[in-house]
């Protein structure tokens, strides 16, 4: 059972309940945090008892960008930080059920990994310049995803975790930011009830925007070596492909109960995939991938952490 009938940030679990019950394997592809994050203990007795897998999450966060985290820090000795930030493309497919799940959440408090600490910060708030290797600087806001809180405990990062969207036309990315002032002072109540008419208006701004878009996600901490280093993953994927990229999870990991024992119970999709299996995914849909090195020039670096101390 592949459960891709979205938005699932108010899902119960039912769907996964019945596939336990019917002695069926379970995927979905939510990105919802509660309901990423609560399945394991949610589901883990029911699959358990029916010698099945249940895995949540099996979408672009946290499958993907876990398996960029694992495969950008591999041997490093720590993490200070983990950004990630999603760039749709302004004419690629959306829908108003995808709109109402974000903006469930625009202005909304959201609790996140900052400073060493847990805090919180409005989603779609306070926008801020993000730079990608095959597109056009953008301006991201924070959104509520499973990696916030995921992350922290997975891979002891230091810092922080964020995650950001980014949206190819500014105005637009503008408007959420003032749907979220508004919410933040009690004007606008629920954002989501705008979803319709938001994605008939996003459509006058397709002669703005491209097909292309993509996504980058940075690491900062202590390489092998124990030295200061920042490395950033990015993919680009162009003719409004973009929304191939988080099926291609559920197909992996499908194809994998299929030839091969994974152990019974519940599971979110954080680790359960390298990058490499990925690859395929990419090449058919002729998405290309980089890796930058970002890491500081070394007096830079020293005149950085100088600064800090002072």
């Amino acid at each position: 059972m592949i459960h891709t009938a979205g938005p699932f940030q108010q899902q119960s679990y039912a769907v996964a309940h019945a596939a336990a019950h019917a002695g069926a394997h379970y995927i979905d592809l939510a990105d919802g945090r509660r309901f990423v994050c609560d399945f394991p203990q949610a589901l883990q007795e029911a699959f358990h008892r029916a010698g099945r897998t249940g895995i949540s999450g099996a979408s672009t966060v946290p499958a993907l960008s876990s398996a960029v985290v694992d495969h950008l820090g591999a041997g490093w000795k720590s993490l200070h930080a983990i950004d990630i930030c999603i760039a749709p493309a302004q004419t690629a497919p959306r829908g108003r059920a995808t709109l109402a799940a974000v903006l469930s959440y625009c202005g909304r408090p959201i609790r996140i990994w900052r400073g060493g600490q847990w805090t919180q910060a409005p989603g779609w708030a306070a926008p801020e310049r993000v730079e990608f290797k095959r597109l056009r600087p953008r301006i991201g806001a924070l959104c509520d995803i499973p990696d916030l809180e995921l992350f922290p405990a997975r891979y002891r990062v230091r810092d922080r975790v964020m995650f950001r969207a980014a949206l190819e036309v500014a105005v637009t990315q503008r408007a959420f930011a003032a749907l979220a002032a508004l919410r933040g002072m009690g004007v606008l109540k629920r954002p989501e009830r705008l979803a319709g008419l938001l994605d008939r208006t996003a459509r006058a701004f397709d002669r703005l925007g491209t097909p292309l878009g993509g996504m980058v996600v940075r690491i900062e901490g202590l390489d092998h070596a124990g030295r200061l280093a920042r490395r950033a993953w990015h993919i680009a994927a162009d003719h409004d492909d973009g929304p191939e990229i988080p099926c291609m999870a559920a197909t992996v990991l499908a194809r994998k109960l299929a030839g091969s024992a994974m152990p019974a119970g519940a599971f979110t999709a954080a680790g359960l995939l390298s990058l490499d299996e990925f690859e395929p995914g990419f090449a058919r849909w002729g998405m290309v991938t980089d890796v930058v090195d970002e890491t500081p020039a070394p007096q830079t670096a020293a005149a950085t952490a100088s600064a800090a101390s002072a």
